[in-house]
């Protein structure tokens, strides 16, 4: 059952070791948790819900702000015993910057706002991006209190018709955390990825810092915070979608979500063998 939780209530049972499935009180988040295990998935991008107040202002078409999140996201993880998901558009924050430019002013090169928002408009807003890591803080003390070591497997998407160029089906961006410890594991997680079979005879392609080089505030956030976390920061190009015509393909989600399910906790085990036992 999903309850319906505060900051305080949803940070009082993960310092119970409480399992629970709750929404925030704002509707600006999701955390599941089936069981402290050693490893977190989460989706920050994942969510579109753009605030009424801001409907007017908004110089951007729905299609835009979905163009630029990365849909279903949460989804392809949504199994797993640890996820965390935003459900509210980047457009009005973004999760996966610092508070100080979390709200755009231009998004894409592309005016954002009619008017300039005013400061308790963004105030309202910064503060759900605060209480977020406000979360993700005691989640990830919890686990690494718990087991020593924890890894966070962090879920994106790209938009790869907008490149001139050949692109991966996934990228992995590792220039924030520490290589000459995890090498290994980023490397493995590359070839793990590059292994999902899809449908249609996709071919799967899996590169590090290709495209992205992982630079978002979620990661570096925890990696500044947290000596013994890992971060993977994992981009799929979006070929479970068709970008510009607005379309979801379920059965392509439904591949990746699979291909996850025990791809995902199979590398995780890799690192609790050696970092945590």
């Amino acid at each position: 059952m999903m309850l319906k939780l505060s900051i305080k209530e949803i940070i009082t049972k993960i310092n119970a070791e409480e399992p629970f499935h709750a929404i925030v009180e704002d509707y600006s988040f999701t955390l599941k948790i089936d069981t402290y295990t050693h490893y977190i998935c989460a989706a920050v991008h994942d969510g579109h819900q753009f605030r009424k107040e801001l409907w007017n202002n908004c110089l951007h078409t729905e299609f835009d702000r979905w163009y630029e999140e990365d849909p279903a996201t949460r989804q392809m993880v949504q199994h797993h015993p640890i996820v965390i998901a935003g459900c509210d558009s980047r457009f009005e924050y973004d999760l996966n910057r610092a508070p100080e430019s979390a709200i755009y002013d231009d998004a894409w090169g592309k005016e954002l706002w009619k008017k300039p928002l005013k400061s308790e408009t963004k105030n309202r807003s910064l503060e759900k991006h605060y209480n977020f890591y406000k979360v993700v803080h005691a989640l990830v003390s919890k686990i690494e209190s718990k087991y020593g070591s924890a890894i966070v497997y962090d879920m994106h998407s790209y938009n790869w018709r907008r490149w001139d160029r050949e692109v991966p089906v996934i990228n992995l961006g590792t220039s924030n955390i520490d290589n000459d410890k995890y090498e290994s594991f980023t490397t493995s997680w590359c070839t793990t990825l590059s292994e999902i079979k899809l449908p249609y005879d996709i071919r799967t392609s899996a590169a590090i810092n290709d495209t992205f080089q992982g630079n978002g505030y979620f990661l570096k956030y925890i990696t500044q915070h947290f000596k013994n976390t890992l971060v993977l920061a994992t981009e799929f190009s979006k070929i479970y979608c068709h970008e510009l015509e607005y379309i979801i393909y379920p059965e392509v989600v439904h591949a990746i979500e699979k291909e996850l399910h025990n791809k995902l906790p199979a590398h995780a085990k890799m690192f609790y063998n050696q970092f945590i036992t």
